[in-house]
């Protein structure tokens, strides 16, 4: 358990200590309180919706959910929290967010809330939850500025964990003999033979459309490679011999690939894999959920799950949802109770029952829900290996982040150099970064 985690459930020891017999009901102050949350349309908070009225029925808390799709959610919670007073008590949001509202001073350091023995449930258990994202969604204000460390402070909960895995065709797979990839070799290596074996048939299917979808590809691949963005000064480095490596992946992955993967984003890049016409598909977790569905579905009972390739090292994304509560809250402690039981060991085994992703290791390993979801073991393998720097969270990724798919789509569909690409890349982030100051203390 990393350094951070045992502080935090050092903390909730103390508070067990503290609260004596006022635990008998921690609910009672609050209950008939309504709280507004700010929740995103997506599976997993369809999950949550399920369970909240189990949270009413327990605390006496009213809970009213605003849901939206994300880019609405985003330009909701911008409004929001710029007020003096806001509308919401408690919002989901992704690491990007987390930057942006942190640097704002517009979500609450969860410290105090933790620190109260009349809030603090001393059987939370702060180190069960998936370290790598607690980091990633959670901290700021540490290592590089967004990640833990001895500056660092908690704002969120992880809340929806996603990372990459591996899905493959397991008739596919049976039928011709092919062994399950561990490695990138054997990944790209399958992913040309499948068109040669099943004519018609793509490899792998990838985001790789011009703009974000193909540098989340390119990202997706760059760590395993043992590549980064840019070293621990700033510098770039995706030029270097890992993200030409990393590059030259994903290229081979889109050349044998199904018809059209230039321009899939995820979407499409999902809908080819339901659709049978690819014989894998690495990216998100939360993906499970559609592939087992029939009415969204033509691969159900089809797929396998294995953790993301390795290459020189093993490593998968953090991506996903954590919640907060906004600094201009006006329900801000019966808000930690209710973050605090939708992240317990019950809550998230309760989200995970009604086909969430669970943000905790012992519910991924929980035998009932693994009886349920049959690939939860693996997902939950694959969370240790989960990088929660696997992408910099700094405020002018967007912009390096664009210019870096928009090359790199060049590569994919007019054959530019792959050295040449990156060079122009790390060039030109090297003078965004120094526009930004990134270089002012060297």
């Amino acid at each position: 358990m990393s350094l951070s985690l045992k502080s935090a459930t050092a903390g909730l020891a103390l508070a067990a200590c503290l609260a004596g017999p006022s635990l008998a009901n921690p609910y009672a102050e609050y209950e008939g309180t309504t709280l507004i949350v700010n929740f995103p349309a997506h599976p997993h908070y369809d999950a949550v919706m399920k369970i909240l009225p189990e949270f009413t029925a327990e605390t006496g808390i009213e809970v009213e959910v605003d849901q939206l799709p994300y880019l609405k959610m985003r330009e909701r919670q911008t409004l929001e929290l710029g007020q003096d007073e806001g509308e919401y008590d408690l919002i989901a949001y992704v690491v990007f967010s987390k930057a942006d509202y942190v640097f704002a001073d517009q979500l609450e350091n969860l410290a105090k809330y933790f620190m109260n023995p009349k809030l603090s449930d001393p059987g939370y258990d702060a180190g069960d939850l998936i370290d790598g994202y607690v980091y990633n969604i959670g901290f700021a204000g540490g290592d590089k500025g967004y990640l833990q460390g001895a500056t660092g402070s908690l704002f969120g909960i992880p809340y929806g964990s996603e990372t990459s895995v591996l899905g493959y065709r397991k008739d596919i797979f049976d039928k011709h003999g092919l062994k399950v990839p561990e490695t990138y070799d054997e990944l790209l290596e399958i992913a040309c033979q499948i068109p040669e074996l099943e004519p018609g048939m793509g490899g792998l299917s990838s985001r790789a459309a011009s703009g974000h979808h193909a540098a989340h590809a390119f990202l997706l691949h760059l760590n395993p490679m043992g590549g980064a963005i840019f070293d621990d000064q700033w510098n770039p480095v995706v030029n270097n011999e890992a993200g030409v490596k990393a590059a030259e992946a994903l290229k081979t992955i889109v050349d044998c690939g199904p018809e059209g993967a230039t321009n899939f984003g995820f979407g499409e890049a999902l809908g080819s894999f339901l659709n049978g016409d690819t014989a894998m598909f690495l990216d998100t977790t939360v993906v499970a959920g559609q592939i087992d569905d029939p009415s969204k579905s033509q691969v159900v009972g089809k797929v396998g799950w294995a953790l993301h390739p390795m290459g020189t090292e093993r490593a998968s994304q953090t991506g996903g949802f954590g919640i907060g509560i906004p600094a201009n809250a006006e329900n801000k402690e019966a808000a930690f109770l209710l973050m605090q039981w939708l992240t317990s060991r019950k809550g998230d085994k309760l989200v995970a029952m009604a086909g969430g992703n669970p943000s905790r290791f012992s519910t991924h390993a929980d035998e009932e829900v693994n009886a349920k979801y049959p690939h939860m073991a693996t997902f939950g393998e694959a969370l240790k290996h989960a990088d929660p720097d696997w992408r910099p969270i700094i405020p002018v990724w967007g912009k390096i982040n664009a210019d870096l798919g928009t090359t790199l789509s060049k590569v994919l569909t007019e054959d530019l150099d792959i050295q040449e690409a990156l060079d122009g890349v790390a060039e030109r982030t090297k003078g965004v970064m120094t526009e930004a100051g990134y270089y002012t203390w060297n």
